[in-house]
């Protein structure tokens, strides 16, 4: 899987476990660290412990991916996984605001969500 993807794929488990403000950074050009981050709030530490866990669980589950790091935990309000070409925050809200990853890189372009399909919708107008 490209980078790309696996940053869209990390924000939509984010997403589905009610990740706040889910964002995915362009990082390429500017950056030999990393392609992409996926920054995403939680509300409390089990809900960042539900993120964290749908987001590695699924990779390695559903595409044998398991970070290459994790560093922080549920109680610093701080978690990141690396997967090399992804890197992936957790983040209490406070944290993010006081860290402001947005704007450390903000000559990073965001990537757009993609459309998602409803289920049942109809296609005529």
């Amino acid at each position: 899987m490209d980078s790309r993807k696996l940053a869209q794929l990390c924000r939509d488990l984010a997403e589905n476990r009610k990740g706040e403000n889910v964002v995915i950074l362009d990082v390429r050009k500017i950056s030999d660290i990393t392609d992409y981050l996926v920054i995403a709030t939680g509300t409390s530490e089990p809900h960042l412990r539900a993120i964290r866990d749908e987001v590695a669980d699924r990779l390695r589950e559903d595409h044998d991916s398991s970070p290459r790091a994790e560093d922080g935990s549920i109680h610093t309000a701080w978690v990141v996984l690396d997967y090399f070409d992804v890197i992936v925050h957790v983040m209490r809200a406070e944290e993010r605001e006081k860290y402001d990853l947005e704007s450390l890189w903000g000559d990073a372009p965001r990537v757009k969500p993609r459309k998602r399909k409803v289920a049942g919708a109809s296609t005529q107008a």
